[in-house]
């Protein structure tokens, strides 16, 4: 069942306004009111990633009046296979600050303001307020959760999307959704999953060309929700298997006895993910690593990865080997009279790995950043994945 649309039209087009949604304006049920909605609409794009790098560039094309932009990260020479908005001259910048340069040149009319922040329960609240809709193009649970939280508070659609490997998915969330449709991200995910047991694109790999089906789809749904055109995902998730190139349906209605949301919490703690800077005694930084030696350390990656780099003296134990056997750290790894130290590549899948190990009754801790942090302040000129 279609939406009443979420915008209302602004009084007038430019001539320039005109010619660029000219396409638009031709399709049945859009026209020059459809595109005043799009002209008069405000969206927040949450990461300017392999998701909100396409669904940025089609909002810009569409006639989007105002885009925001939340990222704190800076463009890296692999975000270039999928984070389609940015280019090698933009290595080393602000991801907002490259978007927003991409969207000027795409569209100089859109109005793009830079949030160069991380979002938090703190903030979150008061920057959505000042948009229409939230896109939300994250890669970890905890921003997922936490945007889909001040989004229902506020009452606001929240268009979600995710990419694994070769596959994808795309839906609408909206707490305020009209007819009793009322929808959010903990009907779909009551739960967030165990730390390491959904890796991030950083760590499993993507195909590039399927976030830009899924960030384009994406933004087709910000689209319909505006205008009121055509029949949202409103309580129905699309999933893409790429290899096979397969869609298929699921049907997500509201989850018996759940409650609204009413406040915001500490979505790193809720997903189980450590603080950052923790030093509780579960973690090992990289130069006290160097000043202990790296004989008897255990690299908990996948094969691919210990192939393009890894620390010598290592023993390559995946973390789906060691979560299905611990005990196997004793066999493989002599006994030193110290805690074992376990790294990934960025330290979400080692400090799964020091969790289990510790219930098996190993000692154990993780190399705060992972190998990252190791090729950072001791193998500048290692190679990076």
């Amino acid at each position: 069942m279609p939406l009443l649309a979420l915008q209302n039209p602004v009084v007038e087009l430019s001539r320039e306004q005109v010619e660029r949604g000219s396409r638009h304006i031709m399709l049945p049920g859009l026209g020059v009111e459809g595109q005043q909605r799009l002209a008069a609409a405000r969206v927040l794009v949450i990461g300017a990633g392999g998701l909100g790098s396409p669904a940025l560039q089609y909002l810009a094309a569409s006639g989007i009046g105002t885009i925001g932009i939340v990222d704190f990260d800076v463009v890296d020479t692999s975000n270039l296979q999928r984070q389609v908005i940015h280019r090698t001259s933009s290595i080393g910048e602000k991801k907002t600050a490259s978007a927003a340069r991409g969207i000027a040149e795409s569209n100089p009319l859109v109005d793009v303001h830079e949030h160069d922040l991380r979002l938090n329960s703190s903030n979150a609240l008061d920057l959505f307020a000042g948009y229409d809709l939230i896109l939300d193009g994250s890669d970890n649970f905890a921003t997922r959760y936490l945007a889909n939280d001040a989004a229902a508070m506020l009452g606001m659609p929240y268009v979600w999307g995710s990419v694994y490997r070769f596959d994808g998915q795309v839906t609408v969330f909206w707490e305020n959704a009209p007819d009793g449709r009322s929808l959010d991200y903990r009907d779909l995910h009551p739960t967030p999953p165990a730390p390491g047991d959904v890796l991030s694109c950083d760590e499993a790999g993507v195909l590039g060309s399927v976030c830009g089906t899924i960030g384009s789809m994406m933004a087709t749904e910000a689209i319909k929700l505006i205008t009121g055109v055509g029949e949202p995902l409103l309580g129905r998730v699309q999933t893409l298997d790429a290899l096979a190139g397969d869609w298929r349906e699921m049907r997500v209605s509201r989850s018996p006895g759940r409650q609204p949301v009413t406040g915001l919490i500490d979505y790193a703690l809720f997903c189980g993910v450590p603080a950052a800077g923790n030093d509780d005694g579960a973690t090992i930084s990289v130069a006290d690593l160097v000043a202990r030696g790296t004989d008897g350390i255990v690299d908990v990656r996948e094969s691919f990865e210990w192939d393009i780099v890894r620390i010598e003296g290592a023993t390559l134990l995946p973390l789906a080997e060691l979560l299905a056997e611990p005990g196997l750290v004793r066999e493989r790894v002599p006994a030193s009279g110290r805690p074992v130290v376990v790294y990934c590549k960025s330290g979400v899948r080692s400090a799964a790995a020091v969790a289990a190990l510790g219930k098996a009754g190993i000692d154990a801790v993780s190399l705060r950043g992972g190998i990252q942090s190791w090729l950072d302040l001791v193998d500048p000129d290692g190679q990076r994945y």
